[in-house]
């Protein structure tokens, strides 16, 4: 399976960890989980960055990371109904709790989740913590992307 990720420096290409997230949380993480963010297309990557971006943050230059998964690693799966109503909202606590369960019984490489921006797609959230988990990714391709000056006028 292929996901893309969109960084805003080129050192941060080689980073898999879920550091970040580890340190700040996210939609399907509280701060202290590792999560590794990526969504199934690079429009939607880039949608996820302009949501979460100051226009006044974004850099000239971002680079697109394409990322292959082993094909045997398990992802789950969030059922629409395990969804709370107000799933979309911010910060949502039932999210964060629900992911951090799921990482922490480390059966599951990564997670299938709507994204709240794009309901009709996905995002792949990875744990990084889950056994072998570098053995079962590769960064295959890493390209520069030119943000499109109107983004940040």
């Amino acid at each position: 399976m292929t996901v893309y990720r969109i960084v805003k420096l080129k050192k941060r290409t080689s980073d898999l960890s879920g550091t970040g997230a580890f340190n700040s949380g996210g939609r399907w993480n509280n701060e202290g989980t590792y999560a590794f963010y990526t969504s199934e297309n690079p429009s939607l990557a880039f949608l996820e960055i302009l949501v979460h971006t100051d226009e006044s943050e974004l850099p000239p230059q971002m680079f697109i990371m394409t990322i292959e998964i082993d094909d045997t690693a398990p992802i789950f799966e969030i059922p629409d109904t395990d969804l709370p109503d107000n799933w979309r909202i911010p910060d949502n606590i039932e999210l964060k709790e629900m992911g951090d369960r799921i990482f922490q019984e480390n059966m599951f490489i990564g997670i299938k989740a709507r994204s709240a921006v794009m309901p009709g797609q996905y995002n792949f959230i990875l744990n990084p913590q889950f056994p072998d988990y570098h053995k079962h990714l590769k960064v295959t391709n890493v390209e520069a992307l030119a943000v499109d000056k109107r983004l940040t006028e």
